[in-house]
């Protein structure tokens, strides 16, 4: 679980993208399940959007992976409106930006892996703390027990045992 600390430091680090990048018009952090973690999308619903960003990344990875260039670092998708860019942020999160159409797209790709670097490094410290924070689950097996066993009848004392 992320601490109120944390989701707060992710904020800040998407307000502080979108005062570099001046034509991003939205920021969201998101874990690769879908789900929001911090977002900055004024007139955009950030649950939506992080629902369709994990459906596109899944989509991504796999043709990542299909065409053998390795793990997914970033997606990129050029509307007539706009851009949608998409970054690796940490092991399970992403960062999603929305950007004008006019964006210089090298100063969106440079703040963009930037700005998920740090993200990343928040929530994988988070989720470290948490994992650290969470009871030792046993690693050794419980020692095995016999089952009792009834005594061994032959055929001859099973035939009396129902004949009587």
């Amino acid at each position: 679980m992320v601490s109120a600390h944390d989701l707060d430091a992710v904020l800040d680090e998407l307000r502080r993208l979108r005062t570099r990048v001046p034509q991003l018009t939205g920021a969201l952090a998101a874990g690769i399940d879908g789900l929001v973690v911090a977002h900055d999308t004024p007139g955009v619903d950030p649950e939506g959007l992080a629902a369709l960003t994990a459906a596109s990344l899944g989509v991504a990875v796999r043709v990542a992976d299909a065409t053998g260039n390795g793990g997914f670092r970033e997606l990129l998708v050029r509307g007539e409106g706009g851009y949608v860019a998409t970054y690796a942020a940490g092991r399970t999160a992403v960062l999603t930006l929305l950007a004008q159409d006019r964006v210089n797209v090298g100063r969106l790709h440079l703040e963009g892996r930037r700005a998920a670097a740090r993200v990343g490094d928040v929530l994988d410290a988070a989720e470290a703390a948490a994992e650290a924070a969470r009871p030792a689950t046993r690693t050794t097996p419980a020692p095995r027990t016999k089952p009792t066993r009834a005594p061994r009848t032959t055929t001859a004392e099973a035939r009396t045992a129902t004949d009587s």
